[in-house]
């Protein structure tokens, strides 16, 4: 039986790519906070920010503050869970840039648990970059439609989880 040639994706993704470089430098450096004023206005006001961004890995904060705040004096839920998206959208968006496609990406579920009150600042990682690589790939060679669940975790300075979300992003080539 012949052996059947997979294609790889860590060889089909281009970190190098000039697109993905400079999108990485824009939501990495000052132009984050217009871009999230004008696309993302809660993010913007809760005071989100990205702490590191690679094809693979991202991580995001929101500080604890009276912007993001519940009146039980943590950070509310739905500041986690947008918070919690965002690194693994932006990864998403890296995929589609090196791709040079139009496609549709979309949070179609979320499943969250909050095992903690995020009492400071809260940090949530996502390192499911190849995952959502994958995906991306599958909707474009497939012409439909193509879902993956991704986990971002969040933890206070001090390294204790205060909560995971499991977010299922949908992607789908635009015609």
């Amino acid at each position: 039986m012949p052996a059947v040639a997979t294609k790889s994706l860590v060889n089909t993704f281009n970190p190098e790519n000039p697109r993905v470089k400079k999108l990485i430098s824009q939501m990495t450096g000052p132009f984050l906070r217009l871009y999230l004023l004008y696309k993302l206005p809660m993010a913007w006001f809760m005071g989100m920010s990205v702490k590191s961004l690679t094809p693979l890995k991202a991580e995001s904060t929101v500080p604890y503050g009276w912007r993001s705040q519940n009146p039980f004096r943590s950070i509310y839920f739905i500041a986690q869970a947008g918070a919690a998206e965002f690194p693994a959208g932006l990864m998403a968006m890296l995929a589609i840039e090196d791709r040079g496609c139009k496609i549709s990406m979309l949070v179609s579920r979320v499943e969250s648990e909050f095992t903690k009150k995020a009492t400071d600042t809260t940090t949530f990682t996502c390192e499911d970059g190849l995952l959502i690589q994958e995906t991306v790939q599958k909707a474009i060679d497939t012409g439909e439609g193509h879902s993956c669940v991704v986990t971002s975790i969040g933890r206070m300075p001090n390294g204790e989880i205060v909560s995971t979300h499991k977010l299922t992003w949908s992607f789908k080539v635009k015609n």
